[in-house]
């Protein structure tokens, strides 16, 4: 037992009072709402959710996103224990408000993107667009073919069955809790397969449209909507791809979400519309590499906003006689013919900047802005924004998704998004953290 005073144990400029400072300005009536008392019953005995909120922001700062680390800080560290001013908290408390809470998530971030732009942190002159494929709470081994999935269905069922006749044939062989334990295993095993054989035509239709055999797809009996994508490093794993919009001047993320295709390619015209809700404009110019400018995403959004990203060089024509046998003739050297041919089939400069027959006027529009020397300059913001904001986003803990499944998945990218733009606010706007005096501690229950 610890007899300290807790607002003493914390300086007056402590991080841990700037998200309590954070959340207070929130609303929270839609949470609240969910455990206060109605008529003549009473509220749910619940602990305050701006506590569980404010833990969950302070350890995302702190790169930790473990329910169970955070519970046994409460107890033992003395910024988290300010937090909770004396309330006890439990891990299944705080993962079941990180789970349950994704859409709270998605309106709380478009509030304060909305807040910063009117006050002018955020200018949405330029953004700049990048995913990050964050590996999924799934192994490898996990994933399984049809054939596999429907015996292991079929033992799964199986074996539900044979626990509940156990249970009527003998109630007393084992104990409830146990037998439950047990049945409660078995069906969320059964469930989890089920879900990996619904998701299965959509990974088949995947690899049908790749040029793979339908047979070859794979689902995972543990995260049903995790997919096998290409790392960073070069190796394939189950993962999401994870997709940030952030406002180049300010570095603040206005815009979340998060797929199940590794690929970028599609992406583009969804998070433009994104922002466009969340802030009511687009931004005068989108940031993007070369793995999201397909030609019809440039269509979608021509008329919200101006594409910079890389024009993809033409492939050179090869000399139909290297084409066809992949040798010079047996001549040891080349003849005049083959190096004409293959001067011709040198690119030109700038040739990949003309439009091509077949081009919509908005992506011909698109290859001759990207001839110019301001938009070359204006694309070196992306690096400097994107790659910078998705390196943070790794460094505090955005490794290996905590939860399974897309929801909980995006709910995670999305408290990660809110605790960077606290991060960026204690820089950019730390006067609309302070309060002029330490606020009071919430009581543990709502009644």
């Amino acid at each position: 037992m610890l007899a300290v005073d807790l607002d003493s144990v914390l300086p007056p400029d402590h991080q841990a009072r700037l998200v309590w400072g954070y959340v207070e300005r929130q609303d929270w009536s839609e949470l609240e709402n969910r455990i206060k008392a109605r008529g003549s019953a009473p509220g749910r005995r619940a602990i305050d959710p701006r506590i569980l909120f404010a833990l969950w922001l302070y350890a995302t700062l702190q790169g930790m996103g473990s329910g169970r680390e955070i519970a046994r800080l409460s107890r033992t560290h003395d910024a988290y224990r300010w937090i909770c001013g004396g309330v006890g908290v439990n891990y299944h408390a705080l993962n079941d408000f990180r789970a349950e809470n994704e859409r709270w998530f998605d309106e709380l971030l478009s509030d304060n993107v909305a807040a910063l732009a009117a006050i002018g942190v955020i200018t949405l002159k330029r953004v700049a667009h990048d995913g990050v494929r964050v590996r999924a709470n799934a192994g490898a081994a996990s994933f399984r073919r049809r054939e596999r999935l429907n015996k292991q269905l079929g033992l799964a069922r199986e074996l539900v069955r044979t626990l509940k006749e156990q249970v009527q044939a003998d109630p007393g062989a084992a104990s409830r809790r146990e037998q439950a334990a047990r049945e409660r295993a078995a069906m969320q095993r059964e469930q989890r397969i089920q879900a990996a054989l619904a998701r299965l035509p959509e990974i088949e239709e995947a690899k049908r449209r790749n040029g793979g055999k339908r047979e070859d797809a794979r689902a995972s009996t543990t995260d049903a909507q995790a997919s096998v994508m290409k790392m960073a490093d070069g190796g394939y794993r189950p993962a999401y791809n994870v997709q940030y919009a952030s406002d180049c001047a300010s570095q603040m993320v206005v815009g979340v979400e998060v797929s199940t295709v590794g690929s970028d390619m599609a992406q583009l015209a969804p998070m433009v519309e994104q922002v466009e809700q969340r802030v009511g404009s687009t931004p005068e110019q989108w940031l993007v590499d070369g793995g999201f400018p397909a030609h019809e995403q440039i269509d979608a959004v021509t008329d919200k906003t101006e594409v910079y990203a890389p024009v993809p060089k033409p492939r050179p024509a090869r000399d139909k006689r290297d084409k066809d046998d992949g040798s010079d003739g047996g001549q040891g050297t080349s003849g005049p013919d083959t190096q004409a041919a293959a001067k011709a089939a040198e690119p030109v400069a700038g040739s990949e900047f003309e439009p091509k027959p077949g081009d919509s006027p908005a992506v011909a529009q698109w290859r001759q802005r990207m001839a110019s020397a301001e938009a070359r300059e204006i694309y070196k913001d992306r690096a400097a924004t994107a790659e910078c904001v998705n390196a943070q986003m790794r460094n505090h803990g955005l490794q290996r998704m905590p939860m399974r499944g897309l929801l909980k998945a995006r709910a995670t990218a999305l408290l990660h998004a809110l605790a960077h733009n606290l991060r960026r606010m204690f820089v950019l706007a730390p006067q609309v953290l302070r309060t002029p005096a330490p606020s009071p501690r919430p009581s543990g229950c709502t009644a």
